[in-house]
């Protein structure tokens, strides 16, 4: 290990703390706790960047010391209080740490897309694959926006929060990764969103919780022995948390009485609608087609347009599905497991079955991998008889 390069990073890396809103003392401090850690790692494993590596453990090693000092402070206030009791606040009148760090993150000094991505892997603890899956481009790309806007934020201070629309994104795709990727990050966003909504009565802040509650309550149904996926037309509807639908009914009604639509009330309202029908036969497509074409209209998402062209598939008989998928990019991601769904629905097994297997290639998980695998195994074995 390089002392004298450590010794040389040092003042640089505390005023870099400094200018991104630490206080000299505690820079200092955090930075010699990020040396304590590099003593014990660098022997056997030194970084490619190790100024790099120093701004980010010492950053971090801020935050926690931050976080730590908070938490102290409230403890010793609860016990204040305890000694002399005051009012209790309103609800939702204080926020945590986390959400606090979310709105920190998401600084106007940033574009909406750069503050999402900075915020997701700074503090939802994403990695840079999975926010580029999320965001539909290469992880390269992914990684020079994440960079750009750290390069953006290094010399300001953290002192101007961003506003509730990016951080409701950041918590959206944070829940999302954590609802079908590898991390389980789902019942943090909900605890976030629920501490949003109170602060902010936001229409839309109330439309992504009802989303949300709406989605988790049915988890336990997704997955079946061994982790196998289970589609939605598929699931064991008794085991849908009916509490969970109740409170996500309700709040998406609180919400869309506002009259403000927004993309997230849409998502949720076309939840509610699965969530509503008793077999997967009942479900109203129909209605699920004109609350797409409403999100449609208010995000122009490329996602959107391809779940529209499943519902339209059902409402109106698959063929025309595939010529609602036919005005799509065919490179989205599970286009092609939507394209080979459509085929068997349609009766063209054979050419189903070569679309599964070409889905399962390019799947983005060991999960759909599995499913889209099992597909084109089940129609394969039904041409061979």
């Amino acid at each position: 290990m390089n002392e004298s390069l450590l010794r040389d990073l040092v003042p640089a890396v505390i005023g870099i703390l400094v200018r991104r809103g630490a206080d000299f003392a505690a820079a200092e401090d955090a930075v010699q706790d990020a040396l304590v850690e590099a003593v014990r790692g660098w022997e056997t494993d030194p970084p490619r960047d190790p100024k790099g590596w120093l701004i980010s453990v010492s950053w971090r090693k801020f935050l926690d010391a931050t976080r730590a000092e908070t938490s102290r402070r409230r403890r010793e206030e609860q016990v204040d209080r305890l000694a002399q009791p005051e009012p209790p606040p309103a609800p939702g009148e204080a926020a945590d740490d986390t959400l606090y760090l979310y709105f920190l993150c998401a600084h106007p000094s940033l574009t909406p897309a750069s503050a999402v991505a900075l915020t997701l892997r700074a503090v939802g603890g994403l990695t840079t694959r999975q926010i580029a899956q999320a965001y539909l481009v290469p992880e390269t790309t992914m990684a020079q926006r994440i960079s750009r806007a750290k390069r953006t934020v290094a010399d300001v201070r953290f002192d101007r929060p961003g506003d509730v629309a990016t951080v409701l994104r950041v918590l959206y795709l944070v829940f999302n990764e954590g609802y079908s990727g590898d991390v389980d990050l789902s019942a943090e966003a909900i605890r976030l969103t629920r501490q949003v909504a109170r602060m902010t009565r936001h229409e839309e802040a109330a439309g992504l919780l009802a989303l949300m509650l709406l989605h988790h309550a049915r988890r336990r149904a997704r997955t079946g022995p061994g982790g196998r996926l289970v589609p939605l037309a598929e699931q064991d509807r008794g085991l849908w948390d009916t509490r969970l639908i109740a409170e996500g009914v309700d709040v998406l009604q609180t919400a869309l009485a506002r009259d403000r639509l927004g993309e997230f009330q849409a998502q949720a309202a076309i939840a509610a609608l699965h969530a509503d029908a008793q077999t997967a036969a009942e479900t109203d497509w129909v209605q699920i087609v004109e609350w797409y074409d409403e999100l449609v209209r208010l995000t122009e998402n490329p996602v959107a347009r391809l779940n529209r062209a499943v519902a339209v598939g059902e409402a109106d008989g698959p063929r025309a599905g595939l010529a609602a998928l036919a005005d799509l990019d065919p490179a989205l991601p599970r286009y092609t497991a939507v394209e080979a769904y459509l085929h068997e629905r349609d009766g063209d097994e054979a050419t189903a079955a070569r679309l599964y297997a070409e889905a399962a290639r390019r799947a983005p998980n060991i999960a759909e991998l599995d499913h889209l695998t099992r597909q084109a195994a089940r129609l394969n074995a039904r041409l061979r008889r």
